[in-house]
C-alpha cells in the first residue's frame, strides 16, 4: 500500500510560479505511470502532466511550455514546476501513481489547492 502526499500549493498572482511536490511512501520504480492531475470547481479531473513508461513525459495542451514534470528517484518524489500561471490554472492538484501490470495499483494523494489571482 502506497501513500502519496502533495505539498507546495498556494495563492499566486497571474504570471507567477509555484512548485508542487509529491512524496511517495514506496519506491517510485514500483509504478509505470506517475503524474499530476487537477480538478477545478465544477469540472472533471484532468491530466496535467505525467511520466509514462519511465522517462517519457506527456502534457496537457493547456500547460505545454509552462509546466514541467520531474522526478527524483532517490527521494521517491515527483515535482511539478508551474510557470506563467493563469487564473484558469486554479484547481486542486493531485499526484497519481499507477501500476498497469499485475498487480494493478492506482494511488492518489489528498490534493493541494492552487489559486491564481488575476
Amino acid at each position: 500500500q502506497a501513500q502519496l502526499a502533495e505539498s507546495g500549493g498556494g495563492r499566486v498572482q497571474a504570471g507567477g510560479s509555484l512548485r508542487l511536490s509529491c512524496t511517495v511512501s514506496v519506491s517510485i520504480f514500483s509504478f509505470n505511470a506517475m503524474g499530476w492531475y487537477r480538478q477545478a470547481y465544477g469540472k472533471q479531473r484532468e491530466l496535467v502532466a505525467s511520466f509514462i513508461s519511465g522517462s517519457s513525459t506527456n502534457y496537457a495542451d493547456s500547460v505545454k511550455g509552462r509546466f514541467t514534470i520531474s522526478r527524483d528517484n532517490t527521494k521517491n518524489m515527483v515535482y511539478l514546476q508551474m510557470n506563467s500561471l493563469k487564473p484558469e490554472d486554479t484547481a486542486v492538484y493531485y499526484c497519481n501513481a499507477k501500476r498497469t501490470t499485475w498487480p494493478i495499483q492506482d494511488y492518489w494523494g489528498q490534493g493541494t489547492q492552487v489559486t491564481v489571482a488575476s
